[in-house]
């Protein structure tokens, strides 16, 4: 499974950004998305996953409410749309694919993952 994010960039506090994962590869659809981010110095850590039909999503609390994660099968992409973003929301953001199961772990973590696309960078600015 080859994974692609982008859409990062520089936005004011309070805007708003879309990300975008396309995935590639047979077995693609064997396999969870999930996105991840890194600020500069810290852990990467879970953000939102979603299931393959789109009817079971999580997130992380601290984008519970401001972030919204879906996708669109039929162009293998996982969007992560962001909003009311923080200054605490700048990272690298990764998307990353895990086995089926991943998808009913609370709180994914990175050795749960079986693959991971380059990241892109949010910079949030107050």
């Amino acid at each position: 499974v080859q994974l692609q994010a982008s859409g990062g960039g520089l936005v004011q506090a309070g805007g708003s950004l879309r990300l975008s994962c396309v995935a590639s590869g047979r077995t693609f659809s064997s396999y969870i998305i999930h996105w991840f981010r890194q600020p500069t110095g810290k852990a990467r850590e879970f953000i939102a996953t979603i299931s393959w039909s789109g009817g079971s999503t999580r997130y992380a609390d601290s984008v519970k409410g401001r972030f919204t994660i879906s996708r669109d099968n039929a162009k293998n992409t996982v969007y992560l749309q962001m909003n009311s973003l923080k200054p605490e929301d700048t990272a690298v953001y990764y998307c990353a694919a895990g086995k089926v199961h991943t998808i009913v772990m609370t709180t994914p973590t990175t050795s749960d993952m079986d693959y991971w696309g380059k990241g892109t960078l949010v910079t949030v600015s107050s």
